[in-house]
């Protein structure tokens, strides 16, 4: 586990369909589930957490294949079951009511699952997310993509998550932050998730997820009146500005937030400036 000092929590398990689940379950009170993504783990939030701990019961998944969790080899890491197993997490947790914080990947299979119940979500935080179809995605990612090569750069060479450490911050991280994000990922086998992440994203309807992530974006208008605080990293170079105005154009009564100079990890670059913000969101929009 990393230094404890950055990440002072004792991760719970539970078993899905086999394989075990890894989360943070810390404080007490409403409910907020923070959802990372590729190639992250509970690790991006370990600074919310502590400041939300207090006055909150925070729930924080490694999806399956990362951080922590089981990295089952033949598994199918699409979108579906990204979202399957976050509604079996709350289930066996007796959680009903919640609010989510979403960051990449995050964002598709937390808004997944609010479709599935709206009537339970009681706020949403955006981080550098989509939960919609984009026309293409990064040179650099769609290299990642390609048979072989892929495999060879993702879990060979540990590429995708070694170069997120620079290429996702504005601002250099400091070593032992660095050191904490890839430590899950140190071989080829703990590294299967990071590359089906990047396979099963949908720029077509010949790929897997295509139809999932259709159902996701047409079902937006559902959560249209849930309170939204969306937070973004302005130096973003995969989900770039488009994005965010999509999100107004979609959300045009959310509370939103430009950071110019911050990059996709957002709550790296600029925590301390979201820390007001997202503490007053909290305590306007989720009733003790």
């Amino acid at each position: 586990m990393p230094d404890n000092q950055l990440y002072p929590f004792a991760a719970k398990k539970i078993s899905i369909h086999g394989h075990n689940l890894s989360f943070l379950d810390q404080g007490q009170g409403r409910t907020i589930v923070m959802l990372h993504g590729n190639p992250t783990w509970s690790f991006y939030y370990r600074n919310l957490v502590k400041l939300l701990q207090d006055k909150y019961r925070v729930i924080a998944p490694d999806h399956m294949g990362c951080g922590f969790s089981a990295k089952p080899q033949d598994y199918s890491y699409t979108l579906k079951t990204h979202i399957d197993n976050l509604e079996s997490l709350l289930g066996e947790r007796g959680i009903d009511k919640f609010s989510l914080v979403v960051h990449d990947w995050g964002g598709a299979i937390g808004m997944g699952l609010a479709l599935r119940y709206p009537e339970r979500v009681e706020s949403i935080v955006v981080l550098n997310t989509a939960a919609f179809r984009s026309p293409k995605i990064p040179l650099r990612i769609s290299i990642c993509r390609i048979p072989l090569l892929g495999d060879l750069i993702v879990r060979g060479f540990n590429g995708f998550a070694r170069g997120a450490v620079t290429m996702a911050v504005a601002n250099k991280m400091a070593p032992e932050v660095a050191r904490g994000y890839l430590e899950p990922y140190d071989s080829w086998a703990h590294r299967i998730a990071i590359l089906r992440f990047v396979q099963d994203i949908p720029l077509a309807p010949k790929d897997g997820s295509w139809q999932t992530l259709v159902e996701i974006e047409n079902g937006l208008t559902l959560l249209r009146n849930i309170p939204m605080l969306i937070l973004w990293g302005g130096r973003d170079f995969c989900f770039s500005r488009g994005f965010y105005e999509e999100w107004l154009q979609r959300f045009p009564g959310a509370e939103k937030h430009f950071f110019p100079d911050a990059g996709h990890y957002v709550l790296e670059d600029a925590f301390e400036a979201i820390v007001p913000l997202i503490t007053a969101f909290f305590q306007k929009q989720i009733v003790q």
